[in-house]
């Protein structure tokens, strides 16, 4: 464990530096969002929803912290990506947030549920990742990049075979980075949330056009409404980019939010085992 003392020099090392956090006005990449501002962390937020947008920037003018700055961007758009880029300047941490939670039977999903799922989820994180990448290593500065998964980047799920296989993904490319970026002084984590307080649920109704011919059935809005409340029982999502900071400040490799997976781990370490041939 890093003490107190050391922690806080490592921390300093972050104050003043700038962050871009992709979906970074609402849920999960909000609550990062915060937690990066009280350290001290200059931000630059994208954004889809102008509500959600706002609704930042007037947080931000409540708690008497600087404004971030905001930026459309549409992940899976590599256009726009470099659009962003250019208006972004010297970014020192790649926070890659920003993903659709899309579930339905995997044996009657579509190309365009794969394209979309996985060109959000796991394609929105490749083209964060090629555009910044060379632009972090030019700084010759100390970097850092996050690849937000999910618990079901190790737990799969009946109805979220698409959504598992995009953060499987997730983790296995962030898990190979890691190596490749260390001799640049630039350490990756891959955070994996479990259940936390976000609208997330609500993926299914903000289906783009291109991607409209489901093999799932149409989705219900009250059905996903009545979905959405597990998620107010979920983790606040100060916490969650709390936890957040903190392990990028330890470079940690792997970030975990939530405790309460340790039977299922055993469980997977167990099988694991026992499938080993003697």
């Amino acid at each position: 464990m890093i003490g107190m003392v050391a922690r806080g020099k490592l921390a300093m090392q972050w104050k003043g530096k700038t962050a871009l956090i992709t979906g970074g006005v609402s849920g999960i990449g909000f609550g990062i969002a915060r937690a990066f501002a009280r350290a001290g962390i200059n931000l630059v937020l994208t954004y889809r929803n102008r509500e959600h947008c706002d609704a930042a920037a007037a947080w931000f003018a409540a708690q008497h912290l600087p404004q971030p700055r905001f930026l459309a961007l549409d992940v899976a758009d590599r256009a726009n990506w470099a659009d962003v880029a250019g208006s972004a300047g010297p970014v020192h941490i790649l926070v890659n947030n920003a993903g659709v939670s899309v579930f339905g039977p995997t044996d009657e999903a579509s190309y365009a549920d794969y394209d979309w799922i996985m060109g959000v989820n796991f394609g929105g994180v490749v083209n964060g990742l090629v555009t910044f990448i060379p632009r972090i290593k030019a700084l010759g500065e100390p970097g850092h990049i996050i690849n937000v998964a999910s618990m079901a980047a190790f737990l799969p799920g009946p109805q979220a075979g698409i959504y598992t296989a995009s953060k499987f993904a997730v983790r296995g490319l962030t898990e190979s980075l890691r190596y490749n970026l260390a001799p640049h002084h630039i350490g990756v984590s891959l955070m994996c949330p479990g259940l936390t307080r976000t609208n997330a649920w609500d993926s299914a109704l903000k289906r783009p056009d291109a991607h409209a011919a489901s093999g799932f059935a149409p989705p219900d809005p009250d059905a996903l409404a009545q979905f959405g409340t597990a998620f107010d029982l979920g983790m606040d999502p100060l916490e969650v980019g709390e936890k957040t900071l903190r392990g990028m400040i330890e470079n940690r490799g792997l970030i975990f939010t939530h405790p309460e997976f340790a039977e299922d781990f055993d469980e997977i370490h167990r099988d694991s085992l026992a499938a080993l041939p003697q």
